[in-house]
């Protein structure tokens, strides 16, 4: 897989919000790649980036904010610069997007059958009722049962896991070859995630689809994706496989994310925290805006670290990459 062209290319993406207070640098040199099949996860709090990085691939980031340099190249194309009506013929169709939010995709007073239909008759040359069979087909494959009858039903008529469990079919009708999720289950009880998550791995396997799932739960991550990025404060701070990060994780921050999370801790063991708080876009310290929070910073820490490869196959930025990353997890 690795040694095909990229699906998606992301090189040095750059997306700046020009505010009243200051420029934000909400996605500040960003870079990676999605194959056919691969599921890359984007992972970070809020406020890293993760969420604009999706928007600045589908051309959705509108004023104050835009792509102020970079690359966004998909099967070849230049995204970044591409008129919007190139853009609107892409998107949709060839690109798709899955929102946190179901209710972003839906529209509360059509039913799901019409919004279907459109959507399929919007990029192809296809009847009514073949696009009709299309849309239940694509209800039956992300498993929401007896979908004749949920075609004829409004979005409120659904749960919200129906309807996520609906956006996700809609981003699935025309089979797209790259597909952004947005913390499409972060509303979602476990047990419906669970099942979502399953489709959507059963999916991305079948159709070859490449896929950029972005989240704040490295939970979700290990289960699902292939490769992970991990993000803070605009910029991919360690990157590689989901097993390797995981693992071993050679930034302080991707340890401190992982060593917080309950799983990890021994019983009665208290359960790890990073320090402080993530800064304002606004004010980042000077160098690694890590930092502050920064278990192991030092004097070198004020100037800004470039990327480094401290072992094959993984990416960090970081002065000092933890040297035993065996020994790297707290407990």
């Amino acid at each position: 897989m690795a040694d095909d062209p990229p699906i998606l290319s992301v090189d040095r993406l750059h997306t700046h919000f020009f505010t009243k207070a200051g420029v934000v640098k909400s996605v500040d040199d960003v870079s990676f790649d999605v194959h056919a099949g691969e599921i890359l996860g984007l992972v970070g709090e809020s406020g890293s980036g993760k969420s604009v990085t999706g928007f600045s691939i589908m051309g959705l980031v509108d004023p104050p904010g835009r792509v102020v340099s970079g690359s966004v190249r998909f099967k070849g194309e230049e995204l970044v610069g591409l008129p919007e009506r190139a853009m609107r013929r892409l998107r949709g169709r060839r690109i798709a997007m899955i929102f946190q939010d179901p209710m972003m995709t839906l529209n509360p007073v059509l039913r799901i059958d019409t919004q279907m239909i459109e959507t399929l008759r919007a990029h192809e040359p296809i009847s009514e009722d073949a696009a009709r069979a299309r849309a239940r087909d694509a209800l039956g494959q992300v498993g929401i049962p007896s979908p004749d009858e949920r075609l004829k039903a409004y979005p409120h008529q659904f749960s919200g896991g129906m309807r996520q469990r609906v956006a996700i079919a809609i981003a699935l009708l025309h089979r797209p070859d790259l597909i952004v999720a947005d913390e499409p289950t972060t509303a979602l009880d476990v047990t419906i995630q669970a099942q979502i998550l399953f489709e959507v791995q059963k999916l991305v396997a079948e159709q070859r689809t490449a896929l950029i799932w972005i989240t704040h739960d490295l939970s979700v991550i290990a289960g699902l994706a292939d490769r992970v990025c991990v993000m803070y404060a605009g910029r991919v701070v360690e990157a590689g496989t989901v097993a390797d990060v995981i693992d071993r994780p050679v930034h302080p921050y991707t340890r401190g994310l992982i060593g917080s999370v309950p799983a990890r801790n021994r019983r009665g063991v208290p359960l790890a925290q990073i320090p402080g708080m993530a800064p304002s876009p606004l004010a980042l310290p000077e160098g690694c805006a890590f930092r502050t929070r920064c278990p192991d910073a030092a004097e070198i820490c004020r100037t800004t670290p470039g990327i480094t490869e401290p072992m094959p196959g993984r990416q960090t930025r970081c002065h000092r990459p933890l040297a035993n990353a065996e020994a790297a997890l707290p407990g």
